[in-house]
């Protein structure tokens, strides 16, 4: 099966060279070019993309309202959005993945971990680089200023098993990893982190790490 890619970013020889990177993978195929948050939107409709790439300073609509645009919208509720920034740690990657991006990548990123990053985003199994994500939550959250949009109270919609499992994603482990640490199979899981998002409004496992910070369960100090 082919994954279907949108590339947004307003600078073309960016694009180009991003087009290169994905079209060299047979189970890749670049279906768009945006310049523009608009247009990555409209392109990830028209296409029916299954991940777009998008840089977060763009004219018109930057990637952060576009990011928002797609992942709040049901007709697209396939879409994955993986961040390409060229700072990976600061407050716009963090606002991205709280608007619904699945992951982020600096774009000095190689090409194979490229091709990767998109079938992790795609497939949906795992977060995508969760040793700078919790980094980047952790530093954000602990900054003065920092708001949280979910309190410990949202948590008590889960059942124990959930938060367990919660706990786990935040912590960046995989079904696989959760699975063998838990004793259950990986589509258990699966299941108990697909119940947990579900529960808690979270667009995918990116958004899941964010809610745990937020609310607590996951807390900074634990990353020393």
């Amino acid at each position: 099966m082919t994954v279907r890619v949108v590339l947004a970013d307003d600078q073309a020889l960016v694009r180009a060279g991003f087009r290169v990177l994905v079209d060299s993978a047979p189970d890749l195929e670049v279906v768009g070019e945006a310049d523009t948050g608009h247009a990555a939107v409209r392109l990830a409709r028209d296409t029916r993309a299954d991940v777009v790439l998008m840089d977060i300073r763009m004219p018109e609509m930057d990637g952060l309202a576009a990011t928002q645009a797609i992942t709040s919208d049901e007709d697209l509720a396939g879409v994955k959005v993986l961040v390409l920034t060229t700072f990976e740690i600061d407050e716009y990657v963090f606002a991205a993945l709280r608007a619904g991006a699945s992951g982020f990548l600096g774009k000095s990123v190689e090409a194979d971990e490229l091709q990767d990053a998109i079938r992790v985003v795609a497939r949906g199994d795992a977060l995508l680089s969760p040793g700078a994500t919790k980094g980047l939550i952790a530093r954000f959250l602990a900054a003065p200023g920092a708001s949280a949009e979910h309190t410990p109270e949202s948590l008590e919609v889960l059942t124990d098993r959930e938060r367990e499992v919660m706990t786990l994603v935040a912590g960046g482990l995989t079904n696989d990893e959760i699975a063998d640490r838990l004793g259950i199979s990986r589509m258990t899981a699966k299941t108990h982190a697909n119940r947990a998002m579900l529960k808690l409004g979270a667009h995918d496992r990116a958004q899941l790490v964010v809610i745990a910070y937020e609310t607590g369960l996951v807390r900074p100090r634990s990353l020393s």
